[in-house]
């Protein structure tokens, strides 16, 4: 089986496994960081969203043999290093979670979101968001959340 060394969170990560294993199990089985959630399995939901190089992606697509030697992994785990990330406080101050699946997701879009537009209006907001879903609805809190976050940074 190959051997992957993925930088996850700044910290080489040595995976054996298939190299059609999505990056999620990856993250969940071998690395043992939890907080990246498998939800749809089809980058349909967006809970499995992380950062690739800066970007987010839905990790549930994305094969370890796709995945550059020097490629940097940041999953939600990563953000919050060495204090809460601006989007996390403002998801705290403005109780966005009911039950919390989509929330890393959530949160990793927005990061990204905010790290290329300082100040996204509600439009920028939406398109950004598109595909991370739900189920609970809080999306008007997690709208509010990133203005929030957006006048922190």
């Amino acid at each position: 089986m190959p051997v992957f060394n993925l930088n996850i969170n700044n910290k080489v990560y040595k995976i054996t496994a298939e190299a059609d294993m999505p990056l999620v199990w990856a993250i969940r089985d071998l690395a043992n960081l939890k907080g990246t959630k498998f939800g749809c399995g089809m980058a349909q939901c967006g809970a499995c969203t992380v950062h690739l190089d800066g970007q987010p992606i839905r990790s549930c697509q994305m094969p370890l043999s796709a995945i550059s030697k020097k490629a940097k992994i940041t999953t939600i785990e990563g953000i919050a290093e060495p204090t809460l990330h601006a989007v996390q406080k403002a998801w705290i101050e403005e109780q966005v979670p009911q039950c919390g699946y989509c929330q890393s997701g959530q949160i990793m879009s927005a990061v990204a979101l905010l790290k290329t537009n300082k100040n996204p209006n509600d439009e920028e907001i939406l398109a950004a968001m598109e595909g991370n879903l739900c189920r609970c609805g809080t999306y008007q809190r997690i709208n509010t959340a990133i203005k929030n976050a957006s006048k922190m940074l």
